[in-house]
């Protein structure tokens, strides 16, 4: 179980920690001012590091994860939250100069994702 958002709005007695709902880590927003890809890989920088103590639970656990390269999907999936509440987090962490973003190539020449790799990423969730 997540400390993270309520994604099944069960909020009753069962035993479960009160969870706060998603628009509370965003403090309402929908988007960051940096616009990351959810393939963006995404690393501490030793800034993050650093400020690691004095952050907010949410983020002191995305700085955790981000020791090594991971994506802002896995984020979202190791936190148990929605990838829209991940992309904002993770965007402002990066404008704030707590991570380090790796666009995919195809980002950052504004294309489009090379089909051979969507259709590998297809063919692998159809495996699942």
């Amino acid at each position: 179980m997540s400390d993270f958002g309520d994604s099944n709005g069960d909020e009753g007695g069962g035993g479960g920690r009160f969870r706060p709902r998603s628009y509370v880590y965003t403090r309402g927003r929908t988007r960051s001012n940096v616009d990351l890809p959810l393939e963006t890989l995404v690393r501490v920088t030793p800034q993050g590091q650093s400020a690691a103590p004095r952050l907010a639970l949410e983020r002191k656990k995305i700085v955790s994860l981000c020791t090594a390269p991971i994506s802002i999907a896995e984020v979202s999936a190791h936190l148990s939250i929605p990838l829209g509440v991940a992309r904002v987090l993770v965007g402002d962490m990066t404008e704030e100069g707590f991570l380090q973003s790796y666009k995919p190539q195809h980002a950052q020449n504004g294309e489009r994702p090379d089909l051979k790799l969507l259709e590998r990423v297809l063919d692998g969730l159809q495996a699942l």
